[in-house]
């Protein structure tokens, strides 16, 4: 009985799109110099964009749904706030996220 519902828990995070721990791992890899700096600004970006490109893609299915659209737009605000504060501390280190991440700004 336990692994039918261990089966389905792992089902649905897979379908919701959820990332796991592996995941997070090498977006912490690529983007904060190593698995375990998750605190860097650049890590912390890659996160919020990759949530929002998760909730984006739900909304195109799901239009009327409000508690996303308020979480996608504070998502967005908060990596504004830090791109704006990684483009005050490291213009060049900026504009390379920006170009890894395709955001236009």
């Amino acid at each position: 009985m336990r692994r039918k519902i261990k089966d389905i828990i792992n089902f649905l995070k897979e379908t919701m799109g959820h990332l796991n721990t592996e995941d997070k791992k090498k977006i912490f890899a690529e983007f904060g110099g190593s698995a375990v700096n998750t605190g860097s600004t650049e890590a912390q970006i890659a996160m919020f964009s990759q949530r929002i490109n998760h909730i984006s893609s739900h909304l195109r299915t799901n239009r009327k749904d409000k508690s996303s659209t308020r979480a996608l737009l504070k998502l967005v605000g908060k990596r504004r706030k830090l791109l704006q504060y990684l483009a005050k501390k490291d213009i060049v280190g900026y504009r390379s996220l920006i170009e890894k991440l395709g955001i236009r700004r």
